[in-house]
């Protein structure tokens, strides 16, 4: 887990392979864009499959802050602080269909 100091992202297992194996890393950030900006400058690989180009996070992605998913609150804006949890979601595609 990361300290207090710093935003801690949770990082799904099948991402793993992208931080090299941490299920925790941390960043820094005042909004959720910036924290994301700074999770790609740490780990490039895991940047572009969590946010599009533009910044934007990307259609089959939900990232939660503190529990709460961040496009229900002010998505890319939302605020972070040290202390804040973030973790990432990716969508799950498969099964039978009924």
């Amino acid at each position: 887990m990361a300290d207090t100091g710093a935003i801690s992202v949770a990082i799904p297992t099948p991402m793993r392979r992208f931080t090299g194996g941490a299920a925790n890393v941390a960043v820094t950030g005042t909004t959720l864009a910036e924290a994301l900006v700074d999770l790609g400058q740490q780990y490039p690989d895991l940047g572009g499959r969590i946010v599009e180009d533009d910044g934007r996070i990307r259609r089959f992605v939900n990232i939660f802050v503190n529990g709460s998913n961040a496009r229900d609150l002010q998505g890319e804006s939302t605020p972070v602080k040290a202390g804040d949890e973030l973790t990432v979601i990716p969508a799950m595609a498969g099964g039978t269909g009924r």
